[in-house]
């Protein structure tokens, strides 16, 4: 099996991935997490930021829904005026709801992206069905346990990341100096 962990693209923020970049990788539609991703766990509704970049996305042919493993009650309400198609308790890393998302968007593994703050969900969710994956640093990282512990996992895919491409700003998102 190839590298399910080690992301494709690196980004400081969701903001920053264009609609010229994804169309320059051949990318019609993207499978966005929520949570970390694009607003903190505790961020109940999108800010203008994320309505004007999903916009831009759309403006452009791009065409966006969110997977997440966060529950119905969370995504609803975030996408209420968004209107973004959405699926929650996704069950990532699995690959059952993604492959969903694109057979209902009609795209294909080759039009798709996955964009995500986690290298054990989301890279590995979207990578190992064939998806580019790209990675955010997490907005606001929770510091259970659980959590330090799966950031932890994740640093050598970072770092593997950061030599590979000479990103060294990526590694203070992750504090892996």
């Amino acid at each position: 099996m190839k590298d399910c962990l080690t992301p494709d693209y690196m980004f400081g923020h969701y903001y920053e991935i264009t609609p010229e970049f994804l169309k320059s990788i051949g990318v019609r539609a993207v499978l966005s997490d929520v949570d970390n991703t694009l607003a903190p766990y505790e961020q109940e509704d999108p800010d203008e930021r994320i309505v004007k970049w999903l916009a831009s996305l759309r403006e452009n042919g791009i065409e966006v829904a969110f997977v997440s493993n966060n529950h119905a009650p969370r995504i609803e309400r975030f996408n209420k005026d968004l209107g973004v198609r959405a699926y929650p308790d996704s069950g990532k890393p699995g690959k059952k709801t993604l492959l969903r998302a694109m057979k209902e968007m009609g795209v294909t593994i080759g039009e798709t992206a996955m964009l995500g703050d986690q290298l054990l969900t989301d890279a590995f969710a979207g990578k190992h069905i064939g998806l580019p994956a790209i990675i955010v640093p997490p907005i606001k990282d929770k510091t259970n346990l659980f959590f330090r512990f799966k950031r932890l996992c994740e640093r050598p895919f970072i770092r593997k990341f950061a030599k590979k491409h000479g990103y060294q700003p990526y590694m203070a998102f992750w504090k892996i100096r």
